[in-house]
This record gives structure tokens, sequence and C-alpha cells, in this order.
């Protein structure tokens, strides 16, 4: 008997569902959802799954039928090269991928399972009951674990009479909002086909009939009398409109309406002839008024008045769409690893035809000659942006009102958070690590500003086999400056990131191994869960640059996930470089009601084993009463990391982040640490005590992890041209730094080092017009 797991969303999870956030919700909250490791293995390894509901299990076939059936509807599937995934649920709890005990319980219905619609989930679990899916919590579901297809019988939809009782199916509605193929042979054939036809229109659902003929099926007959728009003869032009829908974002889903087998069409007439009579009788005896009641009952009379034909020519719908939908599962699947592969050899040749001109042939042919270099130590993974600068000049008399404009000047340059830390830890590296290379892992469009991107990156002398060509908008920030460099307002069009799914990314990770991979906040946040988690299995160290204080929360499900893993382990990011509004907001977070993850027992054992006690808060406090700077006329003290909570915030959050460097503007840097039990003993804050004329704070835990707390002063900077990339400009200088040594945090001298050499390329781009300083190539020449 396979060992269930409970709900972690597999890595595959964004290919077919970019709207994945819609049920983040159930994933932060530990929703009662069990996922089988057989299906979980295949949503993450991008085999075809096949979705199949239990309604049908528990209220529409007789019993031994109920359990006969969809056993074999699961070895159908599985004929296909897909892999059923049957959904239920069995106390309470939502089963994706059901134990055959757990199927023989649904059928026998000695538990008396409910039938559970959209409106029946919550209730269902709260009451610990065991529950048949129908089309529409099955879709809820099929789509909250990244499945692209499910099968089933006849699909629900307006009642005969409906125009005046409004008795509509839920099943319709779901299928606007959720991104699944819905393979059926059509609808009910109790219900009125025409309108139900009509309100699948108006709700904006593709329906598309699967056969040579665009007529919909009659579900026990292969004809209605009416015709829809479009039709496909074969399962890879099915799975092409379903992915499709994918790659344009859409979120609703599709029925595949498919005919039952040629072999019951006769058959199939005349059971129709017993829906009609069982109907007419409905309406007699007031069964049709009953609500959900009606249609077993319908099922019942219909079995009953076609001495079972009608559960002959309902079986063999039910197998014919398992084969359709198993089909279609493996072309969505062929699909999608030939559109990564072509995707992967067109990165790879660099050959991105942005346009016939001779400019972009050389282009072309400069990218191509940058292709086959060796594995990157470093992988940045982020955001690449085209920015456009308007600053006005100094003096100027009427400034930047509102409703008007000022003389100034605008440049065209490149920039991007990720783009920035990239461009910065490779001229570091070329100044003073030669033998190490990074690779930008970003998304770049096929208009002008995408070429312009790939131009100025090939000009800098930077790798760009990383870059992912995909067909949107490249991302665009449009900035407004003072005089004096700094931001006054701006634009910023950067949904082409949010495109970046964790599969394109992951294939470069496996071809360089990198010792440590840089993410800034812009990816999507199932995204970053993908990476974390490979990181953690690949023992790979991750650097979280939180970009903004919006963004920089996106991090957070990724620690959810990470936290739900039973091995405990160290933080599940290494490296967080926030700044203090960016702490205050990803420590406000992590402890609400949406994360809870201050609650957590792992976060708890951490907090615990710190062992900070009084002589930890009064050293502190001696830290915090030292000025902010040992440079002469410099003013203000430390107090901002007691008073503001600064110190307390970062502690806590080191169950998450191991290392924090927090960069606080002219109050400095400062960094907060944890060094795990199995490094201290090797690093050079073993035997160190608390230094408050070297600004640290030294604390001994219970498990032999020790825990630094230093600051460094900020360093005199003369002029400032722009801010905008000083910060990113600080992180990739000490990502080269890490990347050279990964324990220079661990010896006092050499994390001052660290610092210092950051802190000075900060500082240069703080003097440039740049978003990243070009002197960077020749610090410390």
């Amino acid at each position: 008997m396979h060992r269930l797991r409970s709900l972690r969303l597999p890595k595959s999870f964004v290919r077919g569902l970019s709207s994945g956030t819609r049920f983040r919700p159930y994933r932060l909250k530990g929703a009662p959802v069990d996922v089988h490791p057989e299906i979980e293995d295949a949503l993450a390894h991008d085999k075809p799954v096949v979705a199949l509901e239990t309604a049908l299990v528990t209220h529409g076939l007789p019993f031994p039928s109920s359990l006969e059936v969809p056993m074999a509807l699961e070895e159908i599937v599985r004929s296909t090269g897909s892999i059923p995934a049957t959904i239920g649920m069995i106390d309470g709890r939502v089963k994706i991928g059901l134990e055959r005990h757990e199927l023989e319980r649904l059928a026998d219905r000695r538990g008396k399972p409910s039938k559970i619609s959209r409106r029946d989930i919550a209730a269902a679990i709260a009451l610990e009951a065991d529950g048949g899916t129908t089309c529409s919590a099955t879709l809820v579901f099929t789509a909250l674990a990244g499945i692209k297809v499910f099968a089933t019988g006849g699909l629900g939809g307006v009642h005969r009479g409906g125009e005046n009782s409004m008795d509509v199916s839920a099943d319709l509605q779901e299928l606007t909002r959720c991104p699944v193929g819905l393979v059926s042979s059509g609808v009910k054939s109790i219900l009125d086909i025409r309108r139900t036809l009509e309100y699948l229109e108006t709700l904006g659902v593709p329906v598309i009939s699967y056969g040579e003929s665009r007529e919909f099926p009659a579900f026990f007959s292969r004809h209605s009398g009416h015709n829809v728009p479009w039709n496909v003869d074969n399962p890879y032009t099915a799975a092409k409109i379903l992915y499709t829908q994918w790659q344009l974002g859409l979120q609703n889903g599709a029925l595949i309406a498919v005919p039952i087998p040629e072999e019951y069409e006769e058959v199939g007439k005349e059971v129709q002839e017993y829906v009609d009579q069982a109907i007419q009788e409905s309406e007699q005896n007031g069964v049709s008024k009953s609500g959900k009641d009606a249609t077993p009952w319908l099922l019942d009379r219909i079995a009953e008045l076609s001495g079972g034909q009608s559960l002959a020519s309902n079986v063999a719908v039910l197998k014919n769409t398992a084969l359709v939908g198993g089909q279609i599962a493996v072309s969505y699947q062929k699909l999608a690893q030939d559109k990564e592969a072509r995707a992967k050899a067109a990165a790879k040749s660099h050959s991105f035809h942005l346009d016939s001109s001779p400019s972009s042939t050389s282009l072309s042919d400069n990218v191509v000659s940058r292709s086959h270099q060796s594995p990157a130590n470093v992988v940045v993974i982020g955001s690449a942006a085209v920015d456009i600068t308007a600053q006005e000049l100094p003096n100027t008399q009427t400034g930047l009102a509102v409703h008007s404009t000022a003389p100034g000047h605008i440049k065209l340059s490149v920039g991007g958070v990720g783009r920035n830390i990239a461009e910065a830890s490779y001229r570091i590296m070329e100044a003073k690590f030669p033998a190490l290379s990074s690779l930008l892992i970003s998304p770049v469009g096929p208009d002008t500003f995408g070429q312009v991107l790939v131009k100025k990156l090939t000009e800098i002398g930077m790798r760009t086999d990383g870059l992912i060509r995909l067909p949107d908008q490249n991302a665009v920030c449009n900035m407004v400056l003072d005089s004096k460099g700094a931001l006054v307002g701006g634009v910023a069009d950067m949904a082409i990131t949010e495109r970046v799914t964790g599969e394109l990314v992951l294939s470069h990770l496996r071809k360089h191994s990198p010792s440590i991979v840089a993410v800034d906040a812009n990816l999507p946040t199932t995204t970053l869960d993908t990476l974390v988690q490979y990181c953690q299995e690949h023992k790979t160290k991750v650097l979280y640059e939180p970009t903004s204080t919006i963004k920089s929360t996106n991090i957070l499900p990724a620690i959810v996930t990470a936290f739900q893993e039973k091995d405990a382990g160290q933080a599940p990011v290494t490296y967080c470089t926030p700044n203090l509004l960016e702490l205050t907001r990803i420590y406000s977070t992590a402890q609400s009601d949406l994360f809870e993850l201050m609650d957590h027992p792992r976060w708890w054992s951490a907090i615990n084993s710190f062992n900070l006690g009084s002589s930890f808060r009064m050293e502190l406090e001696n830290l915090a009463r030292k000025g902010v700077s040992d440079f002469a006329g410099s003013s203000g003290t430390l107090g901002f990391l007691i008073e503001e909570g600064i110190a307390t915030m970062a502690i806590n959050l080191l169950p998450f982040f191991q290392h924090l460097i927090i960069k606080c503007g002219e109050q400095g840097v400062l960094v907060v640490m944890c060094i795990a039990a199995h490094e201290a003993p090797h690093s050079g804050w073993a035997n160190a005590r608390s230094n408050i004329r070297q600004r640290y704070v030294v604390a001994h835990g219970n498990s032999g992890e020790t825990l630094v707390l230093q600051h460094f002063p900020s360093l005199p900077v003369e002029s400032v041209a722009n801010v905008t990339g000083a910060g990113d400009t600080f992180v990739g200088a000490l990502l080269a730094t890490l990347a050279n040594d990964s324990t220079v945090l661990y010896h006092p001298s050499r994390l001052g080092d660290a610092i210092n050499t950051a802190q000075k390329a900060a500082v240069l781009t703080l003097q440039s017009h740049s978003a990243v300083s070009p002197e960077l190539s020749r610090l410390d020449k």
C-alpha cells in the first residue's frame, strides 16, 4: 500500500496552471488534500496524467459496477501511457489518487458517501465525510494539482425547463475558472442540450466536437441535431488547443465532446426513448423539482426501463472518454516537451530572429559565439529590463511639478534586478576572480526592447545563453529622477517575468550545477518554490534578493513548502539581502495568519536552540548605543536596532534565512547569521565573544550553532548620480565573493573584507549614471 503525502504541489504545477496563485490559500493553510505518490511523481517528472471523478462511484453506477468500472477506467488510462488520478473524499480529506481499499469504501456506500460539488467541499471536509466528487468538484481539484485533462461520462448542464426553474449545473460555471480539458460524451441525456450549448457560449467556454463532424453528441447517441463551431479528429490537435490556452494565459477550461462508439449507436437510440419517458414521469410525480436527487432517480428509472441497456451504454461512454482523455494527455505532454526542447535549442543557438535588419544578423552572430561556454559557477535568475531614465537638469526653476515637464536628459540603458546583480557579479569576477563565471537566466521578448537588451549584454561581455525567448513584450522600466538622482516615480512593465516557469529554468541549473543560485522577487511564487526545492535537493546555496517592499514576501510560500518536509535541516534559503523596509515586511507577513510560520514547531525549535538570554540582550543594548559610524563628523547611533525592532526581527527570521545581509542605507550594513552546528567548530567564530568595539555580538546555541550580529558602517560618498542600482550592485559583488569562497562569512576578517568590497562596488554605482558601474571591472586593480 502506498503512503499518501500531505499536499505538496508538484514542480510541474506551473506548466498548465499559470493562475496557480488562485489555489495558494489551500496550500498555505495546510489544506486536507493528499496527493498519491505515483501522481506526485508523474507530475514532477512531466508524465501525462488524467483525472477521473467518483460521483459515478458513489451515485452513478450500481454495485459491483461502481467498483469494477472505475478500476477498468484506470487501466484504460494506463494503456495510453498516462497515469490515472481518481479523485474523491475520505474522512474529510481530498484524495488526488485513490488506493483500492478507498475506492471499495466509496463503491459499497456503507458509509453513505455524499455527492460533492464545489458548494459542498468545505462542509464535507469540516464534517469529515466520505464523498464522490462531481464534475464541478473534480475540476477544482484537477486544476489545483496541475492536471490538464479530466475524462468523464456526461457533463451537467441546463435542465429541461431550466428557463423557468433556473436549474443549471455548477459544472458549466466551473469550466470558466479551471484551465482543464474536460473530455466527455457531451452532456447528460436528460438535459436540454440546446440551452446548455447557449449557456456555454455565454460563459466563453470552448466546445469542441471530437470526430469528423461538428455535431455535438447526445450522450447515448452520436447525434443531437446541434452543431458547435469547431471539431478536431485527433488527440494532438485537441491537446494543441489546451496548450495554446495555457500559452495565452487563459484561465477557462475547454469541453471536448466525444461521441459514443458507433457499435452502441442503435442501442443508444432505443435508450433515448426511455430517457424521454423517464423525464416525463419525473415531471408528473414531482421528482424533477427535487434538485440534486432528480438525476440519480432518472438514471435508475432509465436503467429499469431499458433492462440494463443504459448501463452498458453508459459504461461504453466512460471507457471511450477515458481512452481519448489518455491519448490527449499524452499528446499534450509531448507537445509541451517538444516546445521546451525547441526553446532550449533556440536559447542555445540564440537565433532570436528579432528582425531581418543587418544589426539583428550581427547580434545573432555575436550571441551564437557565446553559446558554448563552460558551466557557470553562479546563476542569477530574475528580471532583465530596458530602463528609460528621465532626469531633470540641476538648478531647474520649475522642478518636477505635477502636470508639467522639466528640462533634462533622457537615457536608454539596461536594468532589472536580476540583470543588475548578474552584471555586478560578472564585473567583480572579471576584476578579482577571473577563473569564475556567472550566468543570467531571464526572459527576453522579440520586440525592439528585447533586441536592445541582448545587444547591450553582448557589448558588456556577459553570457547570453541563459536568456529565455518568450513571445511577450520585453520588460521595460520608465523612471523619472530629480536633479540629485533620486527616484521621483515611474512605470514598470515586468509582466514577461511572470511567465518564467520552474521548468524553463531547471534545464539550465541541471546543465551548469552552480555552487550558488541567486533569485529576485520578480519571479512568480510557484517558480521560486520550484527553485528552492531543487536547490535543497541538490544542496545548492540560494541567495534571495527581495527586490521591493511589495514583492519581498514572494519567497514565503517556498519556505512554507520547505517547512512541510520532515527533515528539519538548515534554513531553506541560505542568504537574504533585504533593506530595512523589506525586512520589516517579510517579518510581519511571516508571522501573520496567512502564513503562521512563527507558530511552526520547526521555528520554535530553532529559536529556543539559539539560547539568547539576558547577556545577549545586554550586549545588544551596548551595541545600540554605539555611533552609526566611526568617521569624524558622523551623528546618530545604532539605536534603531532596538527601537525599531530590527535586531529582533532579523533573529526571528533566521530559521527561514540562514544569513541575513541587511542594507541599511546611510546607516550601513547589518549582518545577522546562524552558523550551523556542523560548521561552527571550524569557523573563525567558534571561540569568539561579543566585541562591541568591533561592532559584533556573538551567541552560542544549545545545539552547537553560532549566532552572529555585526554592523558595518557605510562608506563615504562624494557625489550621487543615480541610486537605483546601488543595492543590486552590492548584492552582485557579495555574490561573486561568496562564489569564490563559500565560507567567507564564517571568519571575522574575511567577512569584513567581503562587505567592504560590496560597499565599494555600491559606491561606484552611486557615482555612475549606469545601473551598474563599469568601473567594477577595475575594482582594486
